[in-house]
């Protein structure tokens, strides 16, 4: 079984896309590296390598967990399955 999404922390609300990019409606095979376990989710979007993708639905405010940690804040809300990028996300520190 191929691992098309990474996720660091049993905590994070993204996951990172580890293949050349997801299409829409892919049910993705995810790993959550902290207890090697794993889950699954349905793409909405077209995602790239490296990008990130919502494994829940998030509200505009909300906070962005990877690895873990606080990584930003939701500036338009997100459905699950939906691409994490700057065009939804700021960071808090600007």
């Amino acid at each position: 079984m191929t691992t098309e999404i990474i996720i660091h922390d049993q905590k994070d609300n993204v996951g990172v896309v580890v293949i050349e990019k997801i299409t829409p409606n892919q049910e993705c095979s995810c790993w959550i590296m902290e207890n090697d376990s794993s889950t699954s989710i349905q793409s909405k979007d077209e995602i790239p390598l490296g990008h990130k993708i919502a494994m829940n639905d998030l509200n505009e405010g909300d906070t962005i967990l990877k690895y873990g940690h606080d990584i930003g804040k939701v500036i338009k809300s997100i459905k699950k399955g939906e691409h994490v990028h700057v065009h939804n996300v700021k960071t808090k520190k600007w």
